[in-house]
């Protein structure tokens, strides 16, 4: 299986490029991961809601040329369907059972996703509907992408 993330900035702390790079790792018994960073536009404070959403298409079109044709797309969105670690692991094994052997999770940047992001999703998958940091939510992504393998391999990693 490939499994793509895609995501809006770079990550500029060592402890979490530390744990990235080690979720990486630990995936790569499992699937060929890649990443892709997408630039963030700036918008400052100030920037009205036309030209917020000005920032989001631009993100936009940076993620969108970043996403394959037959890939399938997960969306992270405070508004996606909430899954428990066991129903992820279940909805990647059935993916793949399915002939989806190509996924890509697209993290936004922190003024959210275009609409022509949202309607690329296959799947919009909330984590909570609390608020993280960009940064840290990679690495939630990646220990939860490698909790799914693990439990569909049945491995005591997951308790």
């Amino acid at each position: 299986m490939k499994i793509t993330i895609i995501s809006v900035g770079k990550i500029k702390e060592k402890f979490f490029t530390d744990a990235i790079k080690e979720y990486a790792k630990r995936l790569s018994k499992y699937c060929k991961l890649s990443e892709e960073v997408i630039s963030d536009e700036r918008a400052d404070e100030s920037f009205s809601q036309m030209e917020i959403e000005q920032v989001k298409i631009k993100e936009g079109t940076k993620i969108l040329n970043k996403i394959k044709s037959n890939t399938y797309v997960f969306i992270l969105h405070i508004n996606g369907e909430q899954l428990s670690s066991e129903k992820l692991a279940q909805k990647i094994n059935n993916l793949g059972i399915e002939g989806n052997s190509d996924l890509t999770f697209v993290i936004g940047g922190s003024n959210g996703l275009s609409d022509e992001v949202l309607n690329r999703a296959d799947f919009k998958l909330s984590f909570s509907k609390m608020t993280f940091p960009h940064q840290l939510f990679k690495v939630i992504l990646l220990e939860q992408i490698y909790r799914a393998f693990k439990i569909n391999s049945g491995e005591a990693y997951h308790k």
